[in-house]
């Protein structure tokens, strides 16, 4: 009997893993340029995919219509009608982000049966062919793989620069992001579950997600260039993610401007004792200069530091609230 049951466990610990369901979450934000080419270039990869049976013939796109002002909806509706198995779609009732379109398509996927999802954006710069690396690397028993930048060939001098130095103001600034890494990845059914239980509504999944603690990997690729469309990422969006990550994640800006203030006392007592020895010389005249020179730098510091103390402010006062991030319009 014992060797009966030996042998049974031996067969089951043989027996090659099944193939996971995999959910690809594309959010998209007017996406009706590229839309049906990237469905297209998805389309073809699964079938690969599922060919090999890397991935279960179950597995799926998601696409999360963002609030769009153009046809993006009813491009999603068109491949879904053509592909029912293949494509689905939700819609918000209006635009919330990039980050909560990325959280939605993760809960959903979960909840529609996922073993694990693949985020990434909709204008194919991610390449879609390190999915089959993820895959694997998963496969392996990884339940988080990050797709890594190898290169920034097609970024300009300007949008070189200012990404090398968000990456490195936040991991100075303490949150745990991973250099050259953007929303494109892998998740574990596990570990969106784990996601699910973070409640803020100032998401910034960049930090949150590597601070879940599971198991990873790094998948490096070549980020390509824009197939159709413009970005949706100016300057002034690349600015304000920025300051949300950082205020979302650091309490350093409010040690900053603690330093910041003490520092600005010993210069006050340093001015101070100039004043005096001004005045005791009769130069009192050179010393305008100094004074008013302390008053700008004072009434600067003080605007700085009022400002940041508002932006932590402004993030409690809207967690406290406890709105929901979006609101699900229609779904297919």
């Amino acid at each position: 009997m014992a060797c009966e049951i030996n042998h049974q466990l031996w067969e089951t610990a043989t027996e090659p893993a099944k193939p996971p369901v995999l959910a690809i979450v594309i959010p998209c934000y007017n996406e009706e340029p590229v839309l049906e080419q990237t469905a297209s270039v998805l389309s073809e990869k699964l079938r690969g995919l599922k060919t090999r049976q890397q991935v279960s013939s179950k597995s799926f796109v998601l696409f999360i219509d963002d609030g769009s002002g153009d046809r993006t909806w009813e491009i999603a509706c068109r491949l879904h009608a053509d592909s029912p198995e293949l494509f689905h779609a939700v819609k918000f009732s209006h635009n919330r982000g990039h980050q909560n379109a990325i959280y939605a398509g993760l809960m959903e996927s979960l909840r529609m049966g996922c073993d694990a999802a693949i985020s990434m954006d909709a204008d194919l710069q991610d390449d879609p062919n390190a999915i089959d690396d993820m895959v694997r690397s998963y496969r392996a028993g990884n339940q988080i793989v990050y797709g890594i930048r190898n290169n920034r060939d097609t970024d300009t001098a300007f949008k070189r620069i200012t990404a090398e130095s968000f990456y490195k103001l936040m991991t100075w600034m303490g949150a745990g992001t991973i250099p050259d890494h953007a929303d494109f990845r892998l998740m574990s059914n596990a570990a969106i579950r784990a996601l699910s239980q973070y409640s803020e509504s100032n998401l910034f999944l960049r930090g949150i997600i590597p601070s879940l603690g599971f198991q990873s990997d790094k998948v490096f690729y070549k980020r390509g260039t824009r197939t159709a469309g413009t970005t949706k990422y100016p300057l002034s969006k690349m600015i304000s993610f920025a300051l949300e990550g950082i205020t979302s994640f650091s309490v350093k800006p409010l040690h900053m401007i603690t330093s910041t203030g003490f520092l600005s006392v010993i210069i006050g007592f340093i001015m101070l004792i100039y004043t005096i020895l001004s005045i005791c010389t009769g130069h009192t005249i050179a010393g305008w200069a100094s004074m008013m020179f302390s008053i700008w730098i004072l009434g600067g510091l003080i605007l700085v530091s009022l400002g940041v103390v508002g932006e932590y402010i402004g993030k409690i006062y809207l967690e406290t609230k406890h709105r929901p991030r979006y609101t699900i319009e229609q779904s297919i």
